[in-house]
């Protein structure tokens, strides 16, 4: 039971007309903690009792039982709730080393399914740094989400598919060189892709090539599905190199050629419904009554559209999961059209309709710059990582230079860094990245929250205890109040991240953790030989653990030693 739900059965036994939910949900923190831990207000009662909120409060502290805290007061409307510091300290830290992978988890999820489709990289293009943003927003949710027993099943919907495809086969029909490919097959292809586009201008028949191209490979051309076959295998094993570093894994890697077997299907259910409007020889669905422009179904060249493909995912993944939530970890300029999607379905009488959830994000800027494939001004993310690696193994080598396993740690922190730069800032606002602002040891980093933790495995190492079974905890439940209590709220901020979609809740309470644990540390002589010696070190396992189970959360490794 945690602090807030203690306050809310003793106001309960007061007020037995109000529910639980109802009573914990009116609970507040107050600003001062001068004013207690925690207040219950009484404004919303006045009404319903006929009396000033000031008397209720008086009337109510009268019959709530101050067992289990050190006072409870009145302050006018209020109640404020003064907790047992040293009991309430002891017990939160006995529920972390009791159960670490379980500590603050609500069991939101009772084990649905939830379908997560992030990164999504087109093929033959290289994983740039604008896809790291999907890739580790999705990553992130999936994580959290499993925490509170969610069952993910993490999709990357590839890019295979459309009419770029056709372009950049047309691209090769004209300047293909197999052994140039063979040589670096993925900034090859990029190099042909940004000519075509670059050229299309002044030379139209480029676009119409690509079209007619795009519509060989949706006739089964033979040639044409070769090297489709070609570019999607060369480029998934590029992925996969990035992947592992990020140590990030898809249940299913069907993308957008997988669902254009299945359009047969919506498009069926789009006529029987007499959903589908002809306009200019083309077909769209009218969306006047959501106040959305239609979206194109079939082309007039009978070619099918993004959207087309995605209903035939949408179907297909909802009768495949038996999904409670289908979410799309995909930029924020693409708000309107996931609404075009779900009206669509909507439309088509699926009730299920509303389980679909577009998961925005804003922009990644490198350096203050837009990157774009098109014009061929896209930075490796893999370039990116290994930058980055690069720069925690020259730091290691000056604050650690003995350090037994400084490659593994140098991956570990350089890759964090970058993980935990993204992770830091709410989805939807935009990014800027500036490597080397984003690996360092202090600041807002990710490697200072890494070397918090690794930290407090040192002191743990030099203390020599590894059973705290019985331990006195009431002492350091009482002296490190500050530390204890933010652990105490660690449940409702991976609560709060799973129902807003937001790793960043995560992240903050991480660094907010690292904070307060290395003001702890210069504050307080941890290894003192006393008797509160085993109390203080069972704070910091508790800490190490909540900081390793947070940074799990956003895939992110916690090294031992830094």
């Amino acid at each position: 039971m945690s602090e807030k739900q203690q306050v809310a059965m003793a106001v309960s036994a007061a007020l037995p007309d109000l529910s639980l939910t109802e009573i914990e949900n009116k609970i507040e923190r107050p600003k001062d903690s001068s004013n207690g831990d925690f207040a219950f207000p009484t404004f919303f009662l006045a009404k319903k009792l006929h009396k000033a909120p000031q008397m209720i409060a008086s009337e109510l502290a009268e019959k709530i039982s101050d067992e289990g805290f050190d006072k409870v007061v009145v302050a006018g409307p209020y109640i404020n709730f003064f907790l047992n510091k040293g009991q309430v300290g002891a017990e939160i830290i006995k529920a972390i080393l009791a159960d670490p992978a379980n500590y603050g988890k609500k069991d939101l999820g009772h084990e649905a399914n939830v379908v997560i489709d992030y990164s999504s990289p087109n093929i033959a293009k290289p994983m740039g740094m604008g896809h790291l943003r999907s890739t580790m927003i999705g990553e992130a949710i999936a994580r959290i989400l499993e925490k509170e027993n969610y069952h993910l099943i993490r999709v990357d919907y590839l890019g295979d598919w459309g009419t770029q495809f056709g372009k950049l086969m047309a691209a090769y029909e004209m300047w293909g060189n197999d052994a140039e490919i063979e040589k670096d097959p993925i900034n090859t292809l990029l190099k042909y892709y940004v000519r075509i586009n670059t050229e299309a201008d002044e030379h139209p028949e480029y676009t119409d090539a690509g079209r007619a191209w795009f519509a060989k490979l949706e006739h089964g051309d033979k040639e044409a599905w070769r090297l489709w076959h070609w570019f999607r295998k060369i480029s998934l094993e590029r992925f996969q190199k990035v992947y592992d570093m990020l140590d990030v894994h898809f249940d299913s890697f069907n993308g957008e050629a997988f669902s254009a077997r299945h359009m047969d299907l919506p498009i069926q259910l789009l006529k029987d419904k007499h959903l589908l409007k002809e306009s200019r020889g083309a077909q769209i669905v009218d969306l006047d009554a959501y106040n959305l422009t239609p979206p194109l179904i079939i082309k007039s060249n009978g070619t099918t559209t993004y959207i087309t493909r995605d209903l035939a995912t949408a179907l297909f993944r909802k009768r495949m999961y038996g999904h409670a939530k289908s979410l799309y970890v995909v930029g924020a300029e693409q708000e309107n059209y996931y609404k075009q999607l779900k009206a669509v379905l909507k439309e088509m009488g699926f009730t299920w309709w509303d389980q679909l959830q577009h998961i925005s994000f804003g922009l990644m800027r490198l350096n203050g710059k837009k990157m774009s494939t098109r014009k061929g001004n896209v930075v490796s993310l893999e370039d990116v990582l290994n930058d980055s690696i690069k720069l925690a193994r020259q730091q290691i080598a000056e604050k650690n230079p003995d350090l037994a396993n400084a490659d593994e740690v140098a991956k570990q922190v350089g890759v964090g860094a970058v993980i935990f730069h993204d992770l830091k800032n709410y989805r939807r606002n935009a990014v800027n990245f500036k490597l080397e602002d984003v690996v360092r040891f202090e600041g807002e980093t990710g490697p200072y929250v890494q070397y918090a933790h690794a930290r407090a495995e040192s002191i743990l190492r030099k203390g020599g205890i590894d059973d705290f079974s019985n331990v006195d905890l009431t002492e350091v439940g009482s002296e490190a109040w500050d530390i204890l209590s933010f652990l105490g709220q660690y449940a409702n901020a991976v609560e709060r991240a799973a129902v807003n979609y937001d790793p960043s809740i995560v992240a903050k309470y991480a660094l907010e953790l690292a904070k307060k644990f290395n003001q702890y540390y210069a504050h307080n002589r941890i290894l003192q030989d006393d008797s509160g010696q085993a109390g203080r070190l069972a704070l910091v396992k508790a800490v190490s653990l909540i900081l390793k189970d947070a940074l799990a959360m956003l895939d992110i490794k916690a090294p031992d030693e830094m």
